[in-house]
């Protein structure tokens, strides 16, 4: 019974000095994981970057405009002398620098050549929808086809009727035929007289 109770005995004592033993190196890597930055920094370093990407604010020239984001304003004097941008979400009916991008489902409505505080060329972003004028440049949402021409719109560069596109309708030249569509008949008439190609199912 002695000798029962004094192994039992020894195999306590080990398994309590083998479990002291692995808290003090735990606690001994924590400590110096928080010494050196290398835990709790790691973790808050991403969500960190995401967050200054996604929140609206300056950035010098050449920094990675975010999905969803355009440049609204310029401050000629910032970042050292190099000129700074303004960026923000982009939404329905807003004025945009002409080195913003354009988020898709989006198209250019209106022009002017001395706005973003430093007298450059601004552009109206809109909402792409059926019906709607859109100045010359404009990007061409999916589904939809340009329908005629005005040469004197969107402060003089030109604009275009953007519709969705259906069977039956003549578009402009150059514009991308649509998928489940095909052109045939030509029209000189159309498109405000640039002529025009009929649309037809494919």
């Amino acid at each position: 019974m002695k000798i029962k109770y004094r192994h039992l005995l020894g195999r306590s004592m080990a398994v309590t000095v083998h479990s002291r033993l692995v808290a003090a190196v735990g606690l001994i890597a924590l400590l110096v994981a928080m010494l050196t930055g290398t835990a709790a920094g790691t973790a808050h370093a991403a969500p960190a970057a995401a967050a200054t990407q996604e929140s609206a604010g300056w950035v010098c020239p050449g920094t990675p405009i975010p999905s969803g984001y355009v440049i609204t304003s310029r401050a000629a004097n910032g970042c050292n002398g190099a000129g700074a941008w303004y960026i923000q979400p982009v939404q329905n009916g807003i004025w945009v620098c002409a080195t913003s991008p354009i988020p898709p489902g989006y198209v250019l409505t209106l022009h002017t050549a001395n706005g973003c505080n430093s007298n450059i060329d601004t552009w109206y972003l809109e909402l792409a929808r059926d019906g709607q004028w859109v100045c010359a440049g404009s990007p061409i949402p999916s589904g939809y086809v340009l329908t005629s021409h005005i040469n004197t719109g969107c402060g003089n560069i030109g604009i275009w009727f953007q519709q969705l596109a259906r069977v039956g309708q003549y578009i402009c030249p150059g514009v991308p035929v649509p998928a489940g569509f095909r052109t045939d008949a030509y029209n000189a008439s159309m498109c405000g007289g640039l002529g025009g190609w009929l649309l037809l199912s494919a």
